[in-house]
């Protein structure tokens, strides 16, 4: 068993390593449910035990004056209730279980967040080295084939993508008052609309960007009547990656004119915090 775990323990470290912080998340959760219970389980024990100690306090009587002669007259007997000191003396060993674990909790929840901002701050910076790679290939075909040449390739690459996903009627949505077929290539969605509705959505996004210096790619597909999605919630462009669609007019699988929609540059997430 012990060699077995031997063999197999770069994968286990890898796996560890991989999904730390689902892990950590995973003992955040546990640590908030265990810390509730023992404080609870504390705070029971803690109110029998100053409840046992009052009750074995000594009693003393209850005096009072009379008259001017200031003369005392005993009305009975009483218990002193112990001091806010003495009863934490008594009870906070106990404490100690859910102080520990609340101390843990917070810590897995503090460092699963600390491994999450790193992960998310290094696909952001893969993915502006994809994009500028991208951009400079995109420039490299143009200065060597020509602007036409790069269109008839992008046009190519949109038809063979439209012929890979053929449009099937459930999964046409039904937006804007458009009846050409159009086909998003970031998204693999098929709706209908038209080049001016595209164009006015451009338009309108490009507004927003130049007055709000950012705007994330959800905002263009709701100005063509299309639902976001997670992911286009959490990319878009800005000042210094500026919004432009490109469009190719090809041929669905069943012969309709369709218009293949992209991006001459991709979106990026934290386009609102990126100003490179």
């Amino acid at each position: 068993m012990l060699s077995g775990l031997v063999k197999h323990g770069p994968k286990l470290k890898y796996l560890l390593k991989d999904n730390s912080a689902a892990i950590l998340t995973g003992v955040g959760v546990a640590g908030t449910i265990g810390t509730a219970y023992l404080t609870g389980r504390a705070t029971f024990r803690a109110a029998e035990i100053i409840a046992e100690a009052e009750k074995a306090q000594p009693e003393h009587d209850l005096v009072a004056p009379i008259g001017d002669d200031a003369s005392e007259v005993t009305y009975g007997t009483v218990k002193v209730n112990l001091k806010t000191a003495e009863k934490v003396q008594l009870v906070w060993k106990h404490y100690i279980p859910p102080a520990a674990m609340c101390i843990i909790t917070i810590t897995s929840i503090v460092a699963a967040n600390r491994i999450s901002s790193k992960k998310i701050a290094a696909l952001v910076v893969a993915s502006g080295i994809s994009d500028r790679a991208l951009n400079e290939y995109k420039a490299k075909v143009i200065e060597k084939f020509g602007e036409r040449k790069e269109t008839d390739i992008r046009d190519e690459i949109a038809q063979d993508r439209v012929i890979g996903h053929p449009a099937n009627s459930r999964e046409i949505v039904l937006a804007g008052t458009g009846e050409v077929l159009c086909y998003d290539m970031l998204t693999g969605r098929y709706f209908q609309s038209t080049m001016e509705e595209i164009r006015r959505a451009e338009n309108r996004v490009n507004y927003e960007m130049i007055h709000f210096n950012s705007v994330s790619l959800s905002m263009f597909y709701e100005e063509l009547g299309l639902p976001p999605t997670p992911y286009t919630d959490s990319v878009g462009w800005n000042m210094n990656n500026h919004m432009e669609v490109k469009v190719s007019t090809v041929m669905s699988t069943d012969n309709r004119p369709c218009l293949a929609i992209d991006f001459s540059k991709q979106p990026l997430p934290d386009y609102d915090k990126i100003w490179n």
